[in-house]
């Protein structure tokens, strides 16, 4: 094994080239981190997902701690598309690291409707958050079925040309299922996955301690739900895969890498350590320096693994 000097960081998802593969999870990433490290050295921003309408979100507590990993009921609160063309587009437009948009809604229309209206200069991709409740649908999410993904992607690729990214759940029993339909539906690129629903109990009060009552787990206890669902969805579909729910160390970065994830997003990690996203990025870098690894590519969907049979 020889050293590596220049290590090359570099990974394509679907038309755009990162610089690296470390990417923050949506909501979890603002302007704020800009005096704690440069934003530039992120392979891409991905911002807090928007609403086309503003939305005060979900009533509180909104977050609680667990052992290993946190509860949050945020509610995707929104100051709506104006605000984020107006304010937020122009903000960004200063950095060179590309700019990836998650939007969210509660019907086809009105996410078609937005996602038209995102579609603007500036951006480089769109990540749809289709994990949220479907009104259509009964309230359940559209990436529980592969049905109702199909629909929603399908619709969102007839407005607009960017790059579309499609934001799963954990929260279904048909992941390969459910990611093949957003493939067939157009997207370029699957972010897998959500936050998994969860709940905590206040012993004392007999209250549950989030004031929406259920919320979505992040952290490391998500994490091998998340490796599982990433390692299945990238041996179904033959678009990018990014890996999401619970990294916070190198060796993380690399078992989501080797299990077919061609990128990852940080999430619960950033609020623990603000930082968290450079210094991963620059241990990979020194790890792919030792072991003498040129590229990302040498390493990404590297995994021997016979098929996965039935586990009881």
């Amino acid at each position: 094994m020889k050293d590596v000097q220049n290590a090359d960081l570099r990974v394509r998802i679907g038309a755009l080239t990162l610089e690296n593969p470390i990417m923050p999870a949506s909501g979890t990433f603002s302007e704020d981190l800009a005096d704690v490290f440069d934003l530039d050295v992120l392979g891409a921003h991905v911002l807090k997902t928007i609403m086309h309408g503003t939305r005060a979100g979900n009533p509180t507590p909104r977050v609680c701690d667990l052992q290993s990993g946190m509860l949050n009921a945020i509610g995707i609160p929104s100051k709506g598309i104006d605000y984020f063309r107006d304010e937020m587009l122009p903000y960004w437009a200063d950095f060179k690291a590309p700019l990836v948009v998650s939007i969210s809604a509660h019907s086809y229309d009105e996410f078609a409707r937005l996602c038209s209206e995102v579609s603007l200069a500036g951006v480089a991709a769109i990540e749809a958050n289709i994990s949220c409740p479907n009104i259509e649908a009964n309230g359940n999410a559209f990436a529980m079925r592969p049905d109702t993904t199909h629909e929603v992607v399908t619709r969102l690729r007839a407005e607009t040309d960017l790059p579309l990214w499609a934001k799963l759940t954990p929260n279904t029993g048909e992941p390969a299922e459910v990611a093949l339909a957003a493939q067939a539906a157009g997207a370029d690129a699957l972010v897998v996955a959500n936050t998994v629903l969860g709940m905590s109990v206040d012993i004392a009060s007999r209250r549950p301690r989030l004031g929406n009552v259920m919320g979505g787990m992040s952290g490391p206890a998500i994490k091998p739900i998340a490796l599982r669902m990433t390692y299945q969805c990238a041996n179904a579909v033959d678009i990018p895969v990014i890996g999401c729910g619970g990294i916070s160390t190198r060796d993380d970065v690399l078992e989501f890498l080797i299990a077919g994830a061609a990128a990852v997003q940080i999430g619960t990690a950033t609020f623990q350590s603000p930082t968290a996203m450079a210094r991963l990025i620059t241990e990979l870098e020194s790890w792919m320096q030792e072991h003498g690894v040129a590229s990302l590519d040498e390493i990404i969907g590297s995994i021997e693994a016979p098929n996965a049979g039935v586990f009881e």
